[in-house]
């Protein structure tokens, strides 16, 4: 019982890790990567498809990301994709592919988008602590009904907050190498 909430509890806080991870790299640091543009949905035959599946993004310059559609009809409704995402960024059509530039961040821009790391850090963080809470709840459901005893819900309590302990020390570690490559001119 006890080792099964234990490595439910390791699993979700680990997803948890995993989803700020790919959060942060929707998070524009003036370098040009092809993840900038994951969240965009483009209408594609009436319905609305990742941009991944209806071209090849890449990033031949540092600054610069190119949208080459497999379809060439799809190139306008890319373009339209892009400019309504919020990601800040706009669409150059040649007629063949779609440009990115990206410009250099302003110093008020970076504080900014530091601000908002540190957000999105703080909020996984609550969640970690909000899965502690649930798992050790779950503890003291099994040691009321006989299942555990009372040390080993002190022992399992501990095991929690350890696992809880180096998933924040994870975070903060990701939210520190993010706000250094933001703040990189």
């Amino acid at each position: 019982m006890m080792a099964l909430v234990l490595e439910e509890s390791e699993e979700k806080m680990q997803q948890a890790y995993e989803a700020l991870k790919r959060e942060f790299t929707r998070v524009r640091t003036g370098k040009a990567s092809p993840a900038l543009l994951d969240g965009i949905r483009v209408e594609y035959y009436g319905s609305q498809i990742p941009l991944r599946q209806v071209a090849n993004i890449s990033a031949p310059e540092p600054r610069l990301l190119v949208v080459q559609p497999w379809d060439r009809t799809a190139l306008s409704a890319i373009e339209k994709a892009i400019s309504k995402s919020e990601i800040g960024l706009h669409p150059l059509n040649d007629g063949a592919v779609i440009r990115l530039p990206i410009p250099k961040l302003t110093e008020e821009r970076r504080k900014e988008l530091v601000r908002h790391v540190r957000k999105l850090s703080e909020d996984v963080r609550v969640s970690v602590r909000n899965i502690r809470r649930g798992q050790i709840e779950e503890l003291r459901k099994f040691e009321k009904s006989g299942d555990i005893t009372e040390d080993d819900l002190h022992k399992g309590s501990d095991r929690i907050q350890e696992i809880t302990d180096r998933h924040v020390a994870m975070i903060d570690d990701l939210m520190k190498a993010k706000e250094r490559e933001v703040m990189e001119v």
